[in-house]
């Protein structure tokens, strides 16, 4: 089995943008923390919100619900209802990561950070969420296609996939397509890729400074159910694509991601960490 090899270009693309997705959360983290004098371990608990609710609960609850046969588990009724009903299957897909992400900040708020009360805490969390986000997302999958594409020119990578046949056919034929989207990466692909990510993080800042200020006055829980409204309302769109419901073209959809979270930072940051500046926070 033969595939395209990855050029020069493209591997070089690869190990930049995994080199960027590691590196510039690391920069950003320190920067803010000498800058203002923050504790890092806030920032270790906004990467460990996003580690233990996103990954370790929510995608594992997610895929049993919804996709139990890429768990090598049977299909049952919860999983057929929502197939047979896109538009559902693309609200509930958003309404995960909205729930369990935004709990996860309500409850790192209320326990591990709950003395922690100023302004600062709330960004140093999103810092720490948003940037293991980038690691996860962009850096783990920049670093195994940078594998793959060395597998692939070097002649092994035929060997993966038989292997993978064997045992899994349908993991074996995204693994063949795979192949020719990594040999076609292009570095403005990749940059857009990291661009898209910075949205994203400023989403993620945006949403603990929402969550932050909901825990720690009682007037505004109100924000916590309003984070959870707008990261649903995100992903619901980026759902309605996956399950061929809308078509939308990548630059639409990363626009989608700038706009929400541009909208989301601002609003958080001008109309409460600003607008508070060294306030007393309310505990009524």
């Amino acid at each position: 089995m033969e595939f395209a090899r990855v050029g020069a270009q493209s591997l070089a693309a690869l190990c930049t943008g995994a080199a960027l997705a590691f590196a510039v959360p690391i920069a950003v983290a320190l920067i803010w923390k000498f800058r203002k004098k923050e504790r890092f371990t806030t920032i270790l608990v906004g990467a460990a919100t996003f580690l233990v609710f996103a990954l370790i609960l929510e995608k594992p609850i997610q895929n049993v619900l919804l996709f139990p046969t890429q768990m090598g588990l049977s299909d049952h009724a919860v999983s057929r209802f929502f197939s047979a009903s896109p538009v559902l299957l693309a609200l509930v897909l958003g309404l995960f990561p909205g729930v369990f992400e935004e709990t996860g900040r309500l409850v790192a708020f209320s326990t591990v950070l709950k003395n922690r009360k100023n302004r600062e805490t709330s960004v140093s969390h999103g810092i720490g969420h948003g940037g293991i986000e980038v690691m996860a997302i962009l850096g783990v999958t920049y670093v195994t296609y940078i594998a793959y594409a060395v597998m692939i020119n070097a002649g092994t990578f035929g060997t993966l996939i038989e292997q993978t046949a064997a045992q899994a056919p349908a993991q074996a034929d995204a693994l063949c397509a795979l192949a020719g989207q990594i040999a076609g990466l292009t570095a403005a692909g990749i940059g857009m890729g990291l661009l898209e990510r910075v949205f994203a993080v400023l989403f993620h800042i945006g949403a603990s400074i929402l969550v932050f200020y909901a825990c720690r006055d009682k007037g505004r829980l109100w924000l916590y159910p309003l984070a959870i409204i707008l990261h649903t309302a995100m992903d619901f769109i980026a759902a309605l694509v996956i399950v061929n419901v809308a078509s939308l073209s990548t630059g639409a959809l990363e626009g989608i991601v700038a706009a929400f979270g541009i909208l989301t930072f601002c609003g958080a940051y001008f109309l409460l960490y600003r607008k508070e500046g060294g306030r007393q926070l309310r505990n009524t």
